[in-house]
C-alpha cells in the first residue's frame, strides 16, 4: 500500500510539470516585457489619432514624430519593426497601461509632470512643445482670458483645460472629450469655441488635408510640455536604455530629419531637442 502511495503521488507530480511546461512554454516570447528582441516582441503605447504624432493610417500603418521615436528606440534595444505591437494608450489610461504591463514603454505625447513621476518613471524628455488654443480662422480669440464664458474642449485626463481655468479663464466653459479628434470635430461644428492642448498636436490637426484652411494656432506658449517615454516605476534599467537610444537619435541627425517630416508641412516652429536625462516638470 505504501508503494502504492508514493507511486500515484510521483504521478501527480509528473503531471502537474508537464501542464505547467505546456502552458508557460514562451510566454515571453509575445509579452514584449524584456529589453531585448531575441524574436519576440515589444509593445509600446501611442495615440491613434494625433496626426504629426501618433496616427494610424487607413491602411492599418502607424506614422507621426511619437511613432519614429518609438521605432528607433526599439531598434536601440533590440527589436525590428515588425516586432514593435503598437497599442492605443489614450491619455486617461497612460498610467493604468504601464502598471498593468499592457505595454513596455509609452511614447504618446506624455508630458512629465509631478503627479504623473508618482506612478511611472519617464525616459527623456525628448520634445518641448508649448501649450496652446486651436480656434477657427475668423475667430477673434487670440488670448488665453478670452476663453472665459467661452466652450473650451480638450481630452478626458488631460491637464491643458484645467491649466487654463486655473491661470487664465476661470469662467471658461470646460467639454471633457475622450480624443482630440472629437474636439476638431466639435470646433468644426461650432459646438466648442477653442480646443487646447499642444501646439505641436494641434499643428498637427491645422495640417490635415479635411481641416486646411478653417484653424489657426493662437501662437501662444501657455506652459512647457515636456515629453517623455513612459515606464513602469521602478525599471531604472530600461529608463538609461531609453535615454541612452535617445542620445543618439539626436546626435546622429535621425531626431532632426522626424521633427522635419512630421512637423515641417504645417510650419510648426519646434525647440531644439531637450537635453536628454534632465527631466524638467
Amino acid at each position: 500500500m505504501k508503494l502504492r502511495k508514493v507511486t500515484a503521488a510521483s504521478a501527480a507530480v509528473l503531471a502537474l510539470a508537464l501542464t505547467a511546461t505546456a502552458c508557460g512554454g514562451d510566454d515571453s516570447s509575445d509579452s514584449g516585457s524584456s529589453s531585448s528582441g531575441g524574436g519576440g516582441k515589444i509593445k509600446i503605447g501611442i495615440k491613434y489619432d494625433q496626426p504629426g504624432l501618433g496616427l494610424k493610417e487607413p491602411d492599418g500603418s502607424f506614422s507621426g514624430f511619437d511613432v519614429d521615436v518609438a521605432t528607433y528606440v526599439a531598434k536601440e534595444l533590440g527589436y525590428e519593426p515588425d516586432q514593435i505591437e503598437w497599442v492605443e494608450t489614450k491619455s486617461a489610461d497612460r498610467e493604468n497601461a504601464l502598471s498593468r504591463g499592457d505595454v513596455k514603454l509609452i511614447a504618446a505625447t506624455y508630458s512629465i509632470n509631478d503627479e504623473r513621476a508618482q506612478k511611472v518613471d519617464f525616459a527623456g524628455p525628448y520634445l518641448l512643445a508649448h501649450q496652446d488654443l486651436l480656434v477657427k480662422k475668423d475667430s477673434d480669440i487670440s488670448e488665453a482670458t478670452d476663453l472665459n464664458d467661452k466652450k473650451l474642449c480638450s481630452v478626458t485626463g488631460s491637464t491643458s483645460a484645467q491649466n487654463v481655468k486655473k491661470d487664465f479663464a476661470p469662467k471658461a466653459q470646460l467639454k471633457q472629450l475622450p480624443t482630440y479628434s472629437e474636439c476638431v470635430a466639435a470646433l468644426q461644428s461650432g459646438s466648442v469655441d477653442a480646443l487646447t492642448t499642444d501646439d505641436s498636436i494641434l499643428a498637427g490637426y491645422a495640417s490635415q488635408d479635411q481641416y486646411k484652411g478653417q484653424f489657426k494656432l493662437a501662437g501662444l506658449k501657455l506652459s512647457n510640455e515636456n515629453y517623455g517615454v513612459g515606464v513602469k516605476k521602478g525599471d531604472t534599467e530600461t529608463v538609461d536604455k531609453v535615454n541612452a537610444a535617445l542620445e543618439k537619435m539626436v546626435k546622429d541627425g535621425a531626431w532632426q530629419k522626424a521633427v522635419e517630416a512630421n512637423f515641417g508641412p504645417a510650419g510648426y516652429k519646434n525647440e531644439q531637442a531637450p537635453e536628454i536625462g534632465n527631466i524638467v516638470k
